[in-house]
């Protein structure tokens, strides 16, 4: 199920950011949360490619990560290797895929639900950080991705990996259904992705409805709502902190954004 909460005053968001299960046999806090800011809290988990594609996204998937892979092929030849790859690469630099960013850190989720492109609009409307447990998505998987997983002693997929128990999209589709989705953590490439402490979600083709398959398949998603009236003041919380687009995205390009934002004048 969905659980869908409130947040709307810094003590409900200080223990949003801070939970952690006590796991007995590390003696140690851990979780294997991810988190998705979203800067309007009625959009919809969807990915880019149901966005651009609807529902021609199956025949036009192929299409856009051929014409991917034979134009960036020069720039970055490692595209090549797999559809896995050109779907990674793709998906860092704005292509259509059926790839869901996540990251593992709440503060990550944050900024993205507290970056507006139109900062006249952060008291207008609540914004919204998406979280899952890899866990419970990891139990749905089908049983090669279970023995592949177990393997290597983990409950999260590297691009190889995935690579040696499915080598195609067409493959993954079958796989999968609309019944599972797989956590894949991308290989460290630039300071963004680790940076953004980035996982993805592989959306199969079949799976129309990503909430409705978290609200059926899952009991630890949560949907935290940010009120309207709080978001300038998580915005500013998260600066003093460091987490700002200077940092998400390091560059002139990001800091930019930064700058353009820390020196924007509220009416």
């Amino acid at each position: 199920m969905i659980n869908t909460v409130r947040i709307g005053d810094m003590d409900s968001l200080f223990r949003m950011i801070s939970e952690q299960e006590y796991r007995e046999d590390l003696g140690r806090n851990r979780n294997l949360f991810v988190y998705r800011g979203q800067p309007d809290a009625d959009f919809s988990l969807v990915t880019s490619l149901m966005r651009n594609c609807k529902d021609k996204r199956k025949a036009l998937e192929p299409c856009i990560l051929r014409n991917f892979t034979k134009y960036a092929a020069m720039e970055e030849p490692s595209i090549e290797r797999s559809v896995w790859w050109q779907m990674i690469f793709g998906q860092h630099h704005g292509l259509p895929t059926r790839l869901l960013d996540w990251s593992y850190s709440p503060l990550i989720g944050l900024h993205f639900s507290t970056a507006e492109t139109n900062m006249d609009m952060m008291d207008k409307h609540d914004s919204v950080v998406w979280r899952i447990d890899i866990h419970e998505l990891h139990d749905l998987l089908p049983d090669k991705y279970l023995r592949e997983a177990k393997k290597m002693n983990t409950t999260v997929f590297s691009v190889d990996m995935l690579a040696d128990v499915c080598d195609s999209l067409e493959q993954y589709d079958e796989d999968m259904g609309d019944k599972a989705m797989l956590i894949l953590e991308p290989p460290s490439v630039d300071r963004r992705i680790v940076n953004q402490y980035s996982f993805f979600s592989v959306i199969p083709s079949d799976m129309n409805d990503i909430e409705g398959f978290l609200n059926a398949n899952t009991h630890k998603t949560y949907k935290y709502v940010i009120a309207k009236e709080l978001r300038w003041a998580v915005r500013d919380m998260l600066d003093h902190q460091n987490i700002s687009e200077r940092i998400v995205y390091p560059g002139l390009d990001g800091l930019s954004r930064w700058l353009g934002r820390h020196y924007f004048v509220k009416q």
